[in-house]
């Protein structure tokens, strides 16, 4: 069973920005001339940033130099084929991504994702070389029915079956309430940590303690520079997958500071 230590020495903290349907490339690259300097001292965090496909091939250029990371927003399991409109992981490679992020609240939502396709994504990413942010949360209703442990460790549960031990110590899971993406509502800091504790134990459980000690854990979910040093002071929570405050540089290389 996880000894529930959260070992935090073993973890490096990451804090990902997911920019979602924003951003045309002229404005993604501004913003990340605007961040580069204001986070280049920032060496004790991993820093990524998520801009719509269409800018990822024109941010990989404007990071060069930078102690910031690539990531996608989604991705096909299948490395190509007939799939009109869908991006693979060899493509997501080739652009230079590192990081892809997995079974977001909005894909499962609007685009009827489920918990084996998010499966499937993750092993293709790790099969080609990307790392997954795997992300699981609960919705308001689920929330208020009490079912908050109940979702987060089947999605949890879902997203890592049949994933080897040895590829475990690659991933990210982000816990994303659905109820507060967005919304401007926020799960307490101690409520955010006790659900990422449930997250980390349900990867013990998969796994072994070693694998829960060192998979990292972030919170998204309206993660602003006026919360994000409280969120980050918990022993569980090791950064945040940052929505809407990821568009403005100072805000973003606030919430990295903290």
């Amino acid at each position: 069973m996880y000894s529930g230590r959260g070992e935090r020495g073993l973890r490096r903290r990451i804090i990902a920005g997911n920019w979602k349907m924003n951003k045309t490339v002229d404005e993604a690259v501004t913003l990340i001339a605007d961040l580069k300097g204001l986070v280049k001292d920032a060496t004790d965090v991993e820093i990524v940033v998520s801009p719509p496909f269409t800018a990822l091939g024109a941010v990989r250029e404007a990071l060069r130099g930078s102690n910031i990371e690539l990531a996608a927003q989604n991705m096909h399991w299948e490395n190509e084929g007939a799939f009109t409109g869908e991006v693979s992981p060899r493509m997501l490679r080739n652009l230079g991504c590192m990081y892809v992020i997995l079974g977001h609240s909005e894909r499962r939502t609007y685009f009827g994702e489920t918990d084996e396709g998010v499966n499937k994504k993750v092993k293709s990413a790790l099969l080609n070389g990307l790392l997954p942010i795997i992300c699981v949360g609960e919705t308001l209703k689920e929330r208020e029915e009490g079912k908050t442990e109940e979702v987060v460790t089947r999605q949890t549960k879902a997203a890592l079956d049949g994933i080897k031990t040895n590829e475990a110590e690659r991933i990210v899971i982000a816990y994303e309430p659905v109820w507060a993406i967005g919304t401007g509502r926020t799960a307490s800091a101690d409520e955010a940590n006790r659900v990422i504790r449930i997250i980390r134990s349900t990867v013990a459980e998969v796994f072994n303690s070693r694998i829960a000690d060192e998979v990292r854990i972030q919170y998204g979910g309206s993660v602003k520079p006026g919360n994000a040093r409280e969120l980050f002071g918990q022993s569980d929570i090791d950064g945040a997958l940052v929505g809407g405050a990821s568009l403005n540089a100072s805000d973003f290389a606030a919430i990295v500071k903290a």
